[in-house]
């Protein structure tokens, strides 16, 4: 496996690879991986002949008092797992090298993003879209593998793909949990004990309103429901809840077709997303 930290670098390793025939498969993350991102790596490995996996945290998706700061890196542990899974490149930039001057450009997300993260978090999705389109540029890959845990980003990116008539494809994958329900994410390790017991009732009441949603009740009902369960953790706060048409992201009060019921809740010190996607 090649470790590369430059732009020109990687591009160049990527053209010989690909003037020999070989497809491209393309993970980005912010590191500290995990579980959810090697099933993204191991679905690339099938499909590809050559995987790329990049890890950058991205300044510009963190809005003022967020996590930038404190969010998980441990780069020689990420570098070990993406050996171990067979990945042929690991980018790992720099903000600098990403970001080097002022940009002349920005992209504003309009449509998806005045719902579940991006209400709270203005300017969120810009720069999710930003990082995203630059990173997909450098390696052009055939597919680009993303969680379904992230429902909303994945549905931003994707229509980003189809507005700007971009050849790639976007590839989301299932949600990887633990055995009790909680979804794998960096951000789990700033949980503390009593936090990480509690924290798979955010599933668990996301399971029950499912079923609630397929027995006929309304986009209110399924809403008070969700909120009113995870009001009695007690530990943390509600971000929001909401259940949405997927993957336009529209409310609509009687619900059909593909339905996403999302949370999000903030800990102490972590903020956990979750979601179920309900075929009516």
């Amino acid at each position: 496996m090649k470790v590369i930290k430059t732009i020109d670098s990687l591009r160049r390793d990527l053209q010989l690879r690909k003037a020999d025939g070989h497809s491209v498969g393309f993970v980005p993350t912010m590191g500290a991986l995990h579980e959810g991102h090697l099933s993204l790596i191991h679905q690339a490995r099938d499909n590809h002949e050559v995987v790329v996996v990049s890890v950058f945290v991205n300044p510009l998706q963190f809005g003022e008092g967020e996590d930038f700061e404190s969010y998980p890196r441990d780069i020689e542990r990420d570098q070990q797992l993406c050996e171990e899974a067979g990945v042929d490149i690991l980018f790992y930039p720099s903000v600098e090298e990403m970001y080097p001057r002022e940009a002349s450009v920005e992209i504003r997300v309009v449509q998806g993003v005045d719902v579940l993260c991006g209400e709270s978090r203005p300017g969120h999705f810009d720069g999710v879209v930003t990082v995203v389109l630059k990173l997909l540029h450098m390696v052009e890959p055939n597919a680009a593998y993303f969680g379904q845990k992230d429902a909303q980003q994945v549905a931003v990116i994707k229509q980003m793909v189809q507005t700007l008539s971009m050849s790639v494809q976007i590839i989301a994958c299932p949600t990887v949990r633990e055995e009790d329900g909680l979804a794998k994410s960096s951000r789990n390790v700033n949980l503390n004990t009593r936090e990480r017991e509690l924290a798979p009732a955010l599933y668990s009441t996301l399971i029950k309103a499912g079923e609630l949603a397929k027995s006929g009740s309304s986009r209110t009902e399924l809403m008070e429901y969700v909120a009113k369960n995870l009001d009695q953790l007690e530990l943390g706060t509600i971000d929001y809840v909401d259940v949405l048409t997927y993957p336009e992201l529209v409310a609509s009060e009687q619900l059909s077709g593909t339905v996403i019921i999302a949370v999000a809740y903030q800990f102490s010190r972590a903020r956990l997303i979750d979601h179920i996607l309900v075929e009516l």
